[in-house]
């Protein structure tokens, strides 16, 4: 635990001082749950948007692309259930007067018990060597067996209690598992609430006529309010999908671990409209296809898992969510919900105008049903970022810290490096730098010795850095200096834009999907 601590403060320590994340309003001693992407933070959250909009968008006939507004009329969260229906169970610490969600406690409790479930497996892993057959292990051993159905347990009743909203169960859960304040150890509780967790603002020139708006929890509303909209004027047939990247709000209370729960996030959502009765079979379908595109990054599979959810929402009949294992736990990275024809039914409903497709092989109107992915931008980069950046011991016994990106994500494709800036090959590096600028995000650098050079672009991420030396001025080659392999090699100048292409183009992780 301590270690996994460790990797955390060191991710978030990197995150700021190569320009990153940065705490919001830093210099007013910030704003909780709330962060800034700095320099090379704003382009690798750009070339992950780029990733995920090439997937969904471009690569799908049936798929397009919308950009709806934050602010929506107030009728819309009525409709959605949002107003009565989106909250988090809160319980207080009566002795700390700090406040937890309730739910957040009681599956921390269980991840404990899936540790020790961990350790038995290795244990047993490490005692029987290669003759370990772990899926028999785990099907046989009364410890694991015994710590999986405790679990199982716990979440069962926890996610029925909240269902049928009985707060008081999860509170009567959290006093007999003896949940104590991580930080104080206390177990003196106060009763579960519900507390909503949309924001609220003002729409209007006056306090008197201004119209009480929210600013939206999720995205998703936006693509359903232009259902219609989005249909007639792209003359798709179901199944089609509509497709957004944008900011979500929400006030959160227990926001913590840094980016992955914030309180202005971003969300890349997809709602895809089918005829009712093939909802489930095209929600089989994006849930592999979505942990495809997630896997196709190269971050390991054993890094992925699926979670089947015991409470469903109000508008779902199946949900799962593709897990990743940060160095807090495995924890949900984005999520796949079969909707129904919940949403559009009840826009219809609020509006009173009809949200329906007229199917012509069916020859009948019907209120399309909807299967829903939803990834959390931040939680991806996130996922990225602490699984990429690791330190490493070279042949010499010397050390490195590097951000090992795929190379299309890298903010930096490359660095544009003079040996020195005198005898002309500041100039020569220059000249290479404008002719590739139009085709590559890079860097130019002629300060410190390059070897400092070289560290400083690892860290960031950089997969080529360029050496421009005196040879290059007469036979026009430079030393192209791979990120991952640290091999160095001459290559003509006339290859370079070549050889970064073939290097960081989106081509590489899409024909993986």
């Amino acid at each position: 635990m301590a270690k996994q601590e460790d990797v955390f403060k060191k991710v978030i320590s990197h995150a700021k001082e190569y320009g990153f994340i940065f705490p919001s309003s830093e210099i007013y001693d910030g704003l909780s749950a709330v962060y800034d992407y700095g320099q090379n933070g704003a382009e690798l959250k750009n070339n992950i948007k780029q990733y995920w909009w090439k997937a969904m968008v471009q690569l799908n006939e049936n798929i397009v692309g919308i950009d709806s507004a934050i602010l929506m009329h107030p009728t819309t969260w009525k409709a959605s259930g949002h107003v009565d229906a989106f909250n988090d169970p809160l319980i207080d610490n009566k002795d700390s007067k700090k406040r937890f969600r309730a739910d957040t406690l009681i599956e921390d409790y269980c991840a404990k018990i899936e540790d020790k479930e961990k350790k038995e497996i290795e244990k047993a892993a490490k005692r029987f060597g290669d003759a370990f057959d772990k899926d028999q292990f785990v099907a046989t051993n009364p410890k694991v067996l015994e710590y999986r159905a405790r679990r199982e347990a716990i979440l069962s009743r926890m996610a029925k209690s909240l269902e049928n909203e009985d707060l008081a169960d999860v509170k009567a859960l959290i006093e007999e598992l003896e949940i104590a304040d991580p930080d104080t150890g206390s177990k003196n509780w106060t009763d579960v609430r519900q507390f909503n967790l949309m924001f609220g603002t003002k729409l209007g020139a006056s306090a008197d006529s201004a119209m009480d708006l929210y600013l939206r929890p999720e995205t998703a509303q936006g693509i359903f309010v232009n259902f219609l909209n989005v249909q007639k004027t792209s003359r798709h047939k179901l199944p089609f999908g509509i497709a957004q990247i944008g900011k979500a709000f929400r006030n959160e209370i227990v926001a913590r671990q840094f980016i992955f729960r914030m309180r202005e996030f971003e969300q890349m959502e997809m709602q895809f409209f089918v005829a009712p009765g093939t909802e489930l079979e095209f929600y089989e379908k994006w849930k592999q296809t979505r942990l495809k595109w997630h896997l196709a990054l190269g971050l390991g599979d054993e890094n992925y898992r699926f979670h089947d959810h015991e409470k469903l929402a109000h508008y779902a009949n199946a949900a799962a969510d593709i897990e990743f294992n940060f160095p807090f736990g495995f924890k949900e990275l984005e999520g796949i919900h079969s909707r129904t024809d919940f949403d559009l039914k009840a826009h219809e409903k609020f509006s009173g105008r009809k949200l329906q497709f007229f199917d012509p092989e069916r020859n009948e109107n019907y209120v399309p049903y909807v299967v829903e992915t939803s990834v959390g931008l931040d939680r991806l980069f996130l996922a990225l970022f602490s699984h990429c950046l690791k330190d490493e011991v070279l042949e010499d016994g010397s050390e490195r810290t590097v951000l090992s990106l795929p190379p299309a994500l890298a903010p930096v494709k490359a660095a544009i490096l003079p040996l020195m800036k005198k005898d002309g090959l500041g100039e020569y590096a220059e000249k290479i730098f404008n002719d590739l600028k139009y085709d590559f995000n890079l860097i130019y650098e002629e300060k410190d010795s390059i070897g400092k050079r070289y560290r400083r672009q690892d860290a960031i991420g950089t997969p080529y850095c360029i050496t421009i030396d005196h040879d290059s001025l007469n036979d026009h080659t430079v030393t192209l200096r791979d990120r991952d392999t640290m091999v160095q090699e001459r290559v003509p100048v006339s290859e370079l834009r070549r050889i970064i292409d073939e290097k960081t183009n989106f081509r590489n992780i899409l024909s993986k999907i």
